[in-house]
């Protein structure tokens, strides 16, 4: 089964003082690209980021990822419900049958948490989230047969929390991995 990573980046990030796609460690590296590569090393054999804020400066940071797709959010502004729709659009232009969603704003997420998520939620019917100490958390991976269903439940700044859960996605619990933490500000 192949898988599709999309990382949601279109967000102006003001709590964050810029877009978070622009974003880097301490070490210089854009989080956007700690990101790519934990997607791909867990099992995602394409990777797509979704641009909004700043696409044009966005575009050019993307490109310098190697084969890596941006796809752009014109609506943006709506929310996360925007990029969560424009990413699973993207995907459904790939023969994916699973596709791997995360936040740019993961950058310590490892491969090995992507992988296990992946490995509970592959194949078109697939649903699955990480889960910290029971706390919901990302990378989520969403078959393909619930894309379209995904894209038409979400609205405003939410994801597809509401739709995980009324659907019984399964639970993988990653805390022994990872932390789950996202940085919200700097």
């Amino acid at each position: 089964m192949t898988a599709c990573g999309i990382v949601l980046a279109a967000g102006a990030g003001s709590r964050y003082g810029q877009p978070k796609v622009f974003a880097r460690a301490a070490d210089g590296v854009l989080w956007l690209e700690q990101v790519v590569v934990a997607l791909r090393e867990g099992g995602c054999s394409e990777v797509l980021v979704v641009i909004g804020a700043e696409a044009e400066r966005a575009v050019s940071i993307v490109s310098t990822l190697g084969a890596v797709s941006a796809v752009v959010a014109a609506d943006w502004e709506l929310g996360l419900s925007a990029s969560v729709r424009a990413g699973l659009a993207g995907a459904a232009n790939t023969d994916a049958a699973s596709a791997v969603i995360a936040p740019v704003d993961v950058p310590g997420m490892p491969a090995s948490v992507v992988a296990r998520v992946l490995q509970a939620g592959a194949g078109g019917e697939g649903l699955a989230r990480a889960i910290y100490d029971e706390r919901p958390g990302h990378p989520v991976a969403i078959g393909r047969d619930h894309w379209e269903l995904v894209a038409a439940s979400v609205h405003g700044d939410s994801g597809a929390n509401r739709y995980l859960a009324t659907h019984a996605a399964v639970a993988v619990e990653c805390a022994d991995l990872w932390d789950g933490s996202d940085i919200d500000t700097r």
